[in-house]
């Protein structure tokens, strides 16, 4: 019979009523913080099955009197909600290939070739990482404008190839690849770019799923950014039309921009549902060693 994993608490600790206390009031501290995190969510989708007098009745009840499924109807014909999707996903997939063959790139070169002072280099990129994003927006700004790239996917494509926390996990699972794979390869005659694309980037699945899900979240949710370089509703992603069209709009009824929020917070939900494990994983093995 396979023995049973010991954990952090033996059958003797988890006995001991002080422990029991604790564990109590660490059960409580934790179920305050998820219905924290539940609560707007469920008042969201709740409100966009009400009709308008009950959205705005005090005292506000969680549940509905009548199930007003019509709004999701009106929300859709409201706005171009496909179209808005169609440029967040390409805003993620032009940001995914530029992370994985750009910074890919970078991090490969930085942990399994000889760079002249390549320490030196990933001490510089990682300096960046203590620099506020706030203060590279405008030189951000002005540098895509002097490009001509505004009003275009390469001014959120562009910036995605600067990441250093991108980098800092490619390098660190980079690092743990065996060396002794790659030397086996130019001995047979290959290249470093087939060592790359052909060894290293198959067994970095792994944190490039993880990295996949990170940029997907980023290009759901940034709506700032957006609202500077892109100008009129064929280049919007669905964050800053949201943003526009629902959150600053007067004349829209509230049940319908709940309904609205409803269908734009589920899909990032229903992806972070699915792949959370990939995420957990990645960060470990892309994580710093001491």
């Amino acid at each position: 019979m396979k023995a049973a994993e010991r954990g952090i608490l033996s059958s003797y600790d988890s006995k001991r009523a002080s422990t029991r206390a604790v564990i109590g009031v660490m059960s409580l501290v934790v179920a305050a913080m998820v219905l924290s995190m539940l609560y707007p969510i469920a008042v969201t989708f709740f409100n966009s099955l009400k009709s308008v007098p009950e959205v705005n009745s005090f005292p506000p009840k969680l549940l509905p009197r009548a199930w007003e499924w019509s709004n999701y109807r009106e929300a859709w014909h409201y706005m171009k909600l496909p179209l808005f999707l169609k440029n967040t996903l390409l805003i993620f997939a032009g940001n995914l290939v530029v992370t994985v063959f750009a910074l890919g790139g970078a991090a490969f070169a930085l942990s399994k070739l000889s760079l002249p002072r390549r320490k030196l280099i990933f001490f510089f990129f990682l300096t960046t990482l203590f620099i506020p994003p706030s203060t590279y927006i405008v030189p951000n700004f002005v540098n895509l404008k002097d490009l001509g790239l505004m009003n275009s996917f390469f001014a959120f494509w562009l910036p995605a190839g600067a990441s250093a926390f991108n980098l800092l996990l490619l390098k660190s699972f980079f690092d743990d690849i065996n060396n002794e794979i790659f030397e086996a390869s130019r001995i047979d005659g290959a290249s470093d770019w087939y060592g790359f694309t052909r060894i290293a980037l198959p067994l970095a699945v792994p944190i490039v799923s993880t990295l996949a899900i990170f940029l997907f979240s980023s290009a759901w949710n940034d709506w700032f950014w957006p609202s500077l370089v892109m100008h009129g509703d064929p280049h919007y992603p669905l964050s800053t039309a949201i943003y526009k069209k629902v959150i600053q709009a007067t004349g829209l009824k509230l049940n319908v921009k709940f309904a609205i929020l409803s269908m734009v917070a589920l899909p990032p939900i229903v992806v972070f549902l699915i792949f959370q494990r990939f995420i957990l994983r990645g960060l470990h093995l892309g994580g710093v060693k001491g």
